[in-house]
């Protein structure tokens, strides 16, 4: 009876491999029906349902809830491009780091992403991508679906990449017949995934198209054909389209075919994904904070719908810069329901002949507010969007700027309160407790009109806002005084100078060390740099030659604020180290350990390499221990680090 299970497992397996990934039954439904019926019989018999038995993919009992899981290897998300010149930026960047080099073009499919861990050969689990470090377990749901083996060739440790899909035929059927009927296979796909009970995954019939390998315990670098070939050979399933490409003609070419294609394919797809395909070239450029710099998503025109223009407000930002914001008949796009659109300028609204009342066009693209692109009909009823010739807030006479409007008055309040809110924000000096509400109330009530005036506020300032007892006081004090030192990088994207956000201020700080340097940069030497290009580097030279920002930035030096240079060297115990930290720490955050290496004289890098010296290995530590150790490269634990953070 053993062996005969073993056997009927296996011909099932096959043959559901053949239906479900190949798309090629070689049996009929009868014929799979009898077998698994006495597969069955077995099982109930024996008490033994082996780990790869098809019967193991029924719908479970629902669950009490989704636990958190941490992925091995971190799953980075894409940077998007949706014009050819972005495209051919991309090209041009990589080639810049690491010469011609050829294309991977795959579709990009609109549903789920989801991670599939393998151990010895078997299924371990299934989680949602979530943050990329950390996503919820959904192995029950996960488990309904036919389209991935339960056991594979492969006997180390694996994760696998996927996206989550519904066919639309599937969704079709289904919608013909639910009580409620689903809106989109997106949301669909979301829901039946993220649903506690496995049974309503079962129903909605939800399929997963392979496409990387996230993770193998041997650590050896795949190149995409070969993470590809990988997945094929192991019985994942993958999407017939995967085109390798030689230079930017023929991956735009590829893309052309996809756009094409895409329309008449059972499944939502919103645009292709290129890769560099070598896996040298790949750890060679590496990762920003939240992409591969060596991959890139085409995103294709977004959906469309239209509805009624109800009324326009204009809305000020901390540049002065007035923005028109479209009121709009609440409609449903792209799995949301909008009810405001952008309109970027007064230019845009007259080129797009947009008048108030009238019938409009709006994209959503990109998780982003929606766009409107034009107008669809006028009525009897519609009229004109008035310019304003003054501000709305202060009522100063505007500048008109090209196809831009400015308020000039920079202590026009909204300027104000969204310039302290950039300042504060946790990607700049990062005030914990502070608030665009918070800041609005000082603007009103405190006359704070500056970033430095916040160092001089008081206990007893703090005490006249609303909200505002004494422990929340305390801890706004504190954070303000924290502030003070912080990044150099923070505190150039803080202030706010129009136009260098997160990265190029990045760029910047690591190019010319210092503020002086900074402010003595010319617009040839700033264009030079891969992420500014000549506007931005136009308005970094004008920031600096402005007498009232340079006033400023002298007021948050009296104030004590002493952003701290990357160049600075700090002498400690890990003085001349290159440190990678990895796995999980009982004691300690990860922010919070790297701090303190910093703080010692050490430099904590996102990745082990040659250069790297030292590795603290937490719990669960995965490829970049066992990559360290195949380099020989130090290895401390926890406890060896407490001691080391002792003896200094």
């Amino acid at each position: 009876m053993k062996d005969r299970q073993r056997e009927l497992v296996d011909i099932l397996n096959k043959w559901a491999y053949e239906y479900y990934v190949l798309d090629n039954p070689t049996v009929s439904d009868k014929e799979y029906d009898a077998l698994y019926d006495e597969l069955r019989r077995i099982e109930e018999e024996t008490g033994v349902v082996l780990p790869d038995s098809p019967t193991r993919r029924v719908g479970g009992e629902p669950i009490k809830g989704f636990e958190k899981h941490t992925h091995i290897a971190r799953l980075f998300s894409l940077d998007k491009s949706v014009t050819a010149e972005e495209l051919n930026a991309f090209v041009t960047r990589v080639e810049k780091a690491v010469g011609q080099q050829q294309y991977t073009v795959e579709y990009k499919f609109d549903g789920l992403t989801v991670c599939l861990t393998y151990d010895k050969g078997r299924f371990v689990r299934a989680t949602t991508r979530g943050n990329g470090v950390v996503g919820e377990d959904v192995t029950a749901q996960v488990l309904t679906i036919k389209s991935f083996p339960l056991k594979i060739a492969y006997q180390g440790t694996l994760e696998v990449r996927g996206e989550a899909v519904i066919r639309l035929s599937v969704l079709d059927a289904y919608n013909k017949t639910a009580a409620e009927p689903l809106k989109n296979a997106r949301n669909a796909v979301a829901g039946a995934i993220r649903n506690l009970d496995p049974k309503i995954t079962e129903t909605r019939r939800p399929e997963i198209y392979f496409y990387d390998v996230n993770y193998t315990s041997d650590g050896a670098p795949m190149s995409q054909t070969n993470a590809h070939d990988f997945l094929v050979k192991e019985g994942f399933k993958v999407f017939p389209y995967f085109r390798i490409c030689n230079g930017g003609e023929e991956v735009a070419a590829a893309i052309a075919e996809i756009e094409q294609e895409r329309r008449t394919i059972d499944v939502l797809t919103d645009g292709a994904v290129i890769k560099v395909n070598d896996a040298t070239a790949r750890e060679e450029m590496g990762y920003t904070d939240k992409f591969p710099r060596w991959a890139m998503a085409y995103k294709f025109e977004a959906e469309e719908v239209t509805t009624l223009l109800k009324d326009v407000v204009w809305q000020v930002g901390r540049t002065g810069k007035l923005t028109p914001l479209a009121l709009l008949e609440p409609v449903e796009l792209g799995g949301a329901t909008v009810s405001r659109a952008t309109l970027n300028n007064y230019g845009d609204i007259l080129r797009k002949n947009v008048k108030i009342g009238s019938r409009v066009l709006v994209r959503r693209s990109n998780e982003v507010i929606p766009e409107i692109l034009g107008t669809t009909e006028h009525f009897e009823t519609s009229r004109t969007i008035e310019k304003p010739c003054v501000c709305p807030a202060c009522g100063s006479q505007v500048n008109e700027v090209g196809a831009h409007l400015f308020c000039p008055n920079r202590l026009c309040v909204p300027r104000i309160v969204a310039k302290l809110d950039h300042y504060a924000g946790k990607n700049a000096m990062n005030i914990d407790g502070f608030s665009e509400s918070t800041a609005l109330q000082l603007v009103e009530r405190k006359g704070v009109k500056s970033f430095s005036d916040l160092y001089a506020l008081t206990a007893d300032d703090l005490a006249q806002l609303d909200g505002f007892k004494e422990k929340k006081i305390n801890n706004l004090l504190t954070a303000i005084e924290k502030s003070k030192t912080p990044t150099v990088d923070a505190f150039i994207y803080a202030i706010g100078v129009e136009g260098v956000g997160r990265v190029a201020a990045k760029d910047l700080a690591a190019r010319f060390k210092n503020i002086e340097n900074l402010q003595k940069a010319t617009v040839e030497q700033l264009v030079e740099m891969e992420n500014v290009g000549e506007i931005t580097a136009r308005a970094i030279v004008e920031y600096f030659q402005d007498e009232e920002n340079l006033a400023e930035l002298s007021a948050l030096t009296e104030a004590g604020v002493a952003p701290v240079w990357s160049d600075e060297k700090k002498e400690g115990i890990f003085s001349g180290e290159s440190v990678v930290l990895t796995g999980t720490l009982n004691d300690f955050k990860r922010s919070e350990a790297q701090k303190m290496i910093e703080e010692r004289g050490g430099v904590c890098q996102s990745s082990v390499t040659t250069k790297t010296t030292l590795v603290l290995a937490g719990a669960e530590a995965g490829s970049k221990l066992e990559k360290a150790q195949k380099l020989g490269i130090k290895i401390i634990d926890e406890a060896m680090f407490k001691q080391m953070l002792e003896n200094n």
